[in-house]
């Protein structure tokens, strides 16, 4: 009778997190097609792409110190809570005719601000759930990449269809929900675990109370942790520049050739859609044979595909099916990326330094997200679509092509498989 109640938790856990994804991404379609709809401009899209991404380098900055010392069940829930009541606020407010813009943006910014913390304390929580479950890390990671994809797929999906049904402000009433729900899993079935006050790995001693100077000396932690692994240092330059690029593709490039296809933009839901559903399926494969194949060259192949073909098939004005077949393709060889990725993160560190690392880590690689909206804003306007998901594939297609050489990259295939430090 023990087993099922050791379960429970993990599955509780990868439930709620998945509701929580499904949320974001019914928003992150929502919000630019909703900017498009009120001003027209490509600008204000792409500010409001920006105003959605700054958060993720504010809230990755504190996020997993405030994990750390918090506590993971705590910082998941009041993140999802947050949320939820700022989303629900936009179409609320755009009903009874009171959402000027700029209040728009700022609930936009606080609706975004603690997603990175809610998303690092449930990823963080999972290798101690995973072994009181006994489940194999590699496993429950990807479990936990399918399912993400899976409610990347589902939201994509909803979001599309309630568009077409109601305006780019009804999905918003279907993410609220979603936190929602999310919040009661967690209170009733995820057990709350203790915050915890870590030791600088430099001296071994307490950093004390949750001080600012506190934090900063443990955000300055997971940085130097990070800075001293040059895969670590290598892997976050390269998602930083690709970061930038999907940033602006998600936010400006992609909404805007949705909306020129058709006029209720719903086309960017089954964009989302196709892609979500080829990387749950890459996930699902990668889970059960990745762990036969060389990391680095599949690490390689999945990235050089990933990313440039769909910018390109957009580019060159492909027909709809075209396109929709080459995002599932993209999206299929995305799917392993995030597992591997984790994998070797979690191998590489330790237990009480993770909430820290993951949060620096996770601002760094966030860090050229709001640049990449507002420059796609600004050239879409002055050079067109066209030209702009031109570039974006040619860089795209550079920066993961480089992945192929360097020594550094070596290192994928030499890490250790991960273990849990208990």
């Amino acid at each position: 009778m023990t087993a099922p109640r050791r379960v429970v938790p993990l599955v509780a856990l990868l439930s709620a997190d998945t509701l929580s994804t499904t949320a974001n991404a019914v928003t992150a379609i929502a919000v630019p097609l909703y900017a498009w709809q009120v001003t027209g401009s490509p600008l204000a899209v792409g500010l409001a792409g920006a105003v959605t991404t700054v958060p993720l380098i504010l809230g990755g900055a504190f996020g997993g110190t405030l994990v750390d010392r918090i506590g993971r069940r705590t910082v998941g829930v009041v993140s999802d809570a947050a949320s939820g009541l700022t989303v629900l606020a936009i179409p609320v407010l755009a009903a009874l005719d009171q959402l000027p813009f700029a209040v728009f943006l700022a609930l936009v910014f606080g609706g975004a601000i603690l997603d990175l913390p809610g998303s690092t304390a449930r990823s963080t929580q999972l290798p101690e759930l995973a072994a009181d479950a006994g489940l194999a890390l590699p496993r429950a990671l990807g479990l936990h990449a399918a399912l993400h994809r899976t409610s990347s797929l589902v939201g994509a999906a909803l979001a599309g269809l309630l568009l077409a049904l109601g305006g780019p402000t009804t999905p918003l009433f279907a993410s609220a929900a979603c936190f929602a729900v999310s919040v009661l899993i967690v209170l009733l079935l995820v057990p709350r675990t203790r915050a915890v006050h870590p030791t600088d790995p430099a001296d071994g001693e307490e950093t004390g109370p949750a001080t600012g100077a506190g934090y900063w000396r443990s955000l300055a932690d997971g940085l130097r942790f990070a800075a001293r692994h040059p895969l670590i240092r290598a892997l976050i330059v390269l998602i930083v520049v690709t970061n930038a690029i999907d940033a602006a593709g998600m936010t400006v490039l992609k909404p805007l050739y949705a909306a020129g296809q058709n006029d209720d933009g719903a086309l960017l839901g089954l964009l989302v859609a196709f892609f979500a559903g080829g990387a749950l399926t890459g996930a699902a494969l990668y889970g059960a044979v990745g762990h036969r194949l060389p990391r680095r060259a599949t690490f390689v192949v999945c990235f050089v595909l990933a990313g440039a073909p769909p910018y390109a098939a957009m580019a060159l004005d492909l027909p709809v099916p075209v396109v929709l077949t080459v995002v599932l393709l993209s999206g299929l060889a995305a799917g392993p990326l995030n597992p591997l990725i984790d994998t070797v993160l979690f191998a590489l560190v330790p237990e009480r330094m993770r909430g820290r690392v993951f949060g620096a880590t996770g601002a760094a690689v966030s860090a050229a997200m709001p640049v990449g909206a507002l420059v796609a804003g600004v050239a879409t306007d002055a050079v067109g679509l066209t030209m702009c998901l031109a570039v974006a594939a040619a860089v795209y297609a550079l920066v993961t092509i480089g992945s192929a050489v360097g020594g550094r990259w070596r290192a994928l295939d030499e890490e250790p498989q991960p273990a849990l430090t208990r």
